[in-house]
């Protein structure tokens, strides 16, 4: 009859709505595997660190390598203090802290960054992992690989987007997915790249143009 066609109907299209939503979760789901890093933009003869230790132009990917004691982590330091890095640029540090523990994700990105509406705030987090009521967790519970994520995603929430990224050895206390979900992201990373690891492994997978190597002392 008429009317159970028109139910058939209905049920078919119903069905291909249902699929369909189907279809976009999945695709949902295999982007909440990889991080977003935003979009960098350096042209090739652009001066990044003016120093006789360390010069650095252009999107170039450098790794400093070097034994323990060697001076690795000084020599940012130094480069950072002394106003040798000539563009903007984002920093995390090998001893990342937090200074309220209690505070949200969202909570503490915010209020690093005053400047920026929430909404926006949550937008980049979202491109780091952190969607929807994950970033209303608190910073106390979360993993190495979770707390490296917020860093990140507050360090490089700017505008404009820091032409250089500069990690100090970013995989230490990191588990696999945390440390592949880096490398694609770093590989991603069109701006210049200055990073410490003690690990060639990652460093040949993320890509590196020259390292520097700091003798013993």
């Amino acid at each position: 009859s008429a009317g159970k066609l028109r139910n058939t109907h209905r049920d078919d299209v119903t069905g291909a709505a249902d699929r369909l939503e189907s279809a976009r979760d999945d695709i949902r789901d295999d982007r909440t595997t990889r991080i977003t890093v935003p979009e960098a933009e350096v042209a090739p003869r652009t001066r990044i660190i003016d120093d006789e230790r360390l010069r650095v132009d252009g999107p170039e990917r450098v790794a400093i390598a070097g034994p323990n004691g060697s001076g690795k982590t000084t020599l940012i330091a130094d480069l950072i203090a002394g106003g040798r890095i000539v563009v903007g640029y984002a920093y995390v540090p090998q001893r990342i802290a937090f200074d309220d523990p209690t505070a949200t994700i969202a909570g503490w990105v915010a209020a690093a960054h005053p400047e920026i509406p929430i909404q926006q705030v949550r937008a980049h987090l979202a491109r780091f992992l952190f969607r929807g009521k994950q970033a209303d967790r608190s910073i106390g519970e979360l993993s190495g690989g979770e707390r490296l994520r917020v860093a990140l995603a507050s360090a490089m929430l700017a505008d404009p987007v820091p032409k250089l990224l500069i990690l100090d050895e970013p995989t230490n206390n990191l588990d696999i997915d945390t440390t592949e979900q880096l490398v694609s992201a770093l590989r991603e990373w069109a701006g210049a790249l200055l990073l410490v690891s003690h690990d060639p492994g990652f460093l040949d997978r993320v890509g590196i143009d020259r390292t520097i190597e700091l003798p013993t002392g």
